[in-house]
This record gives structure tokens, sequence and C-alpha cells, in this order.
């Protein structure tokens, strides 16, 4: 026959079966186990990864949140802020207002004052006067002329003595 033994090809299945239980005991099992391990912890980093990018979108989301409530505050602050502004103005033009009203009633009660007092002054000049020229009509004689005469007289010297 083509050179085959029974006896070696026995022998030689016998050795390839025991190759075949050395390698599945010590190479097969152990390579599963690795393949299996590397299988989990490639899991275990998607998973991680998975995790990661949740609490990347969550804390972006919290970050947004964060960022809209501190510009409503912020614009709530300058709201307030020109609120109070305006009131100040207008508070200013009011007490600006009451100040002014104040000094014109200031200045008309003194223009009044000095306006009755420049009355005064003037009826006791004229009565200073009419005295006057009366005293010298009296002392006179009570002709027109005369009469006329003394009076200019009498108004330029309440003048002259104004004057000085």
């Amino acid at each position: 026959m083509l050179g085959i033994t029974w006896n070696g090809l026995i022998a030689q299945i016998v050795c390839f079966g025991l190759l075949l239980v050395l390698l599945y005991v010590f190479a097969y099992k152990p390579i599963l186990r690795m393949l299996d391990e590397r299988s989990r912890r490639i899991k275990e980093g998607q998973e991680s990864a998975e995790q990661a990018k949740q609490r990347e979108e969550q804390a972006e989301q919290e970050f947004q949140n964060r960022l809209e409530q501190a510009r409503k505050e912020g614009q709530s602050i300058v709201g307030k802020a020109n609120e109070a502004a305006s009131r100040m103005r207008e508070e200013g033009r009011q007490q600006a207002r009451q100040d002014a009203d104040t000094m014109i009633e200031r200045a008309r009660a003194e223009i009044q004052r000095e306006r009755d007092q420049a009355i005064d002054q003037l009826r006791k000049e004229f009565a200073d006067t009419a005295v006057k020229a009366a005293e010298r009509v009296i002392n006179e004689s009570l002709d027109k002329e005369r009469h006329s005469k003394i009076i200019d007289e009498t108004l330029e010297e309440s003048s002259s003595l104004r004057k000085r």
C-alpha cells in the first residue's frame, strides 16, 4: 500500500489527539480567556466613554442653564440700575425745580421789600419836599410865578441831596 502501517497510523492519531488535548488545555483556553478579557475591557471602555459623554452633555447643559440664568440676572440688575438712575434724575429735577422756585420766591420777596422801601423813601422825600415847598410858599407871597419857581428850586435841591 502506500507505505502506511497501522501501528504508525494509530500512533500518529494518538499523538495528534494528545496534541489537540494539550493545545486545548494550555493554549486554546488561555487564548479564549485573553480574548474574553479584552472584549470585556473594550466593553467597559465603551461604557466608560458613553458615561463620560453623558456627563459632558449634562455639564454642557448645566453650563448653558447657568449662563442663561446669569444673563437674566445681569439684565435684571441693569434694568434695576436704569430704573434707579431714572428715579434719581427725576428726583434731581424735582429738587432743582424746588430750589429754583424757592430762589424765585426769595427774589420776588426781596424785590417787593425793596420796592416797598423805595416807595416809602419816595413818599418821605415827597412829603419833605412838599413840606419845604409849603414852608417857602408860606414865607413868601403867593403869586403863580413865584410858586412855580419855588417848587422847581425845591425839586432841584431834593435831587441834589439824593445824588450825594
